[in-house]
């Protein structure tokens, strides 16, 4: 890809060459379906070019180390992806398990940008015993952990004697700061860290929710 030229009066006559198409008359605003498109079609883009993706409705410039999206001031909210889940999870085991449902995917207008994970999930934890029962959560991107809780952070119990179930609306939020322009996938896992209980997610088919926001850098 050529790098921009600048602004050249064309005179009566004069010839037209391959580098003068690249250098002036190529520098307009790109129109891409996405930022995944766009990066596939422009393999070594230049300071100063810029580039309309569709799907995000978002004009993006290139600064010479990333796209970055005109006119964003730092901290304006981009996109925002959200999921709602009804269906139940239940384990009693202590391994990391995928919440069902609670994911969302959404593909970034710029590297620079970072992705704020906000997710508000129904869970019940229930002991059968006079012993403390506990529960963790794990953000993941991709396959990476990008937060985990405490063994006891999404949820816990003890105290008391006897069969008791504890049950309520738990928050989770992380910033994010993949470096991508690439689809990602965040979801929620649990594990239920007790020999005598077990974690219901969404229990009576009680909503979760999961919302994922590109920030602008």
């Amino acid at each position: 890809m050529a790098a921009g030229l600048g602004f050249k009066d064309f005179v009566t006559g004069e010839v037209l060459t391959a580098a003068d198409v690249d250098g002036y008359l190529m520098q307009g605003v790109w129109v891409f379906a996405s930022a995944a498109a766009r990066d596939a079609a422009v393999t070594s883009p230049q300071e100063g070019n810029f580039a309309y993706l569709k799907d995000t409705n978002a004009t993006t410039y290139y600064t010479g180390s990333a796209w970055a999206s005109v006119g964003v001031a730092g901290g304006k909210v981009l996109q925002v992806v959200s999921a709602t889940s009804t269906t139940t999870t239940t384990t009693t085991s202590a391994t990391y398990t995928d919440a069902t449902g609670i994911t969302a995917t959404i593909t970034p207008s710029a590297a620079s940008s970072k992705i704020l994970v906000l997710i508000s999930v129904n869970a019940q934890i229930v002991r059968s015993a006079a012993t403390e029962v506990s529960a963790g959560a794990k953000v993941l991107r991709g396959a990476t952990d990008i937060w985990t809780s405490a063994a006891y952070g999404l949820i816990s119990l003890e105290g008391a004697s006897g069969a008791l179930s504890l049950i309520g609306n738990q928050s989770i939020s992380y910033l994010d700061a993949p470096s991508s322009t690439s689809a990602l996938t965040y979801k929620l896992q649990v594990a239920e860290n007790s020999a005598s209980g077990s974690l219901i997610i969404n229990n009576g088919n009680t909503p979760s929710t999961i919302t994922v926001m590109e920030i602008g850098a």
